[in-house]
């Protein structure tokens, strides 16, 4: 005999849109985890702090970047002018791309495999790999908002 429990409970609530300093886009957890594809063993507490932790980060690097365009005239990020050659939304597109990059690298991190074994050895450490290749397209689109190259290199 076999048992199939169903219908056990209502599933957790997503947490509600995080607002953030006023200039940058709120971030809606929902958002990052359907564009993470992250299910539902990272908590919606663990969620939050990941997102919020991330948005600091990021609006720390960019605060230079927002304090000229707010001398601009610009009250938001809405109110500044892309470059003619990008699209509509250029600038949260590439803010979301950011924030959401540094949350998932600090979350891959924290949820490596938990096992004893070799096999589980080996999977964290491609989640770390992983961990550093998202954390690398959260620096670029750090980059891009700046108007930055994604890579500087030097001749010794």
């Amino acid at each position: 005999m076999s048992l199939i429990a169903a219908g056990t409970g209502a599933a957790p609530a997503e947490p509600e849109t995080l607002e953030n300093n006023g200039f940058w886009p709120a971030i809606a957890p929902r958002d990052f985890r359907d564009a993470t594809r992250l299910d539902g063993t990272v908590t919606a507490p663990r969620l939050v702090q990941a997102l919020q932790v991330a948005m600091a980060d990021v609006n720390r690097q960019l605060a230079d970047w927002q304090q000229d365009q707010q001398d601009d005239g610009a009250q938001t990020l809405a109110d500044v002018t892309p470059p003619a050659w990008a699209i509509a939304g250029h600038y949260a597109l590439l803010y979301r791309r950011a924030v959401y990059a540094t949350a998932h690298a600090s979350l891959l991190e924290r949820y490596r495999d938990v096992s004893a074994t070799e096999d589980g050895d080996e999977r964290g450490e491609a989640k770390d790999h992983a961990a550093d290749d998202i954390r690398r397209d959260a620096r670029w689109a750090v980059a891009e908002i700046e108007g930055r190259q994604h890579t500087t290199v030097e001749l010794i």
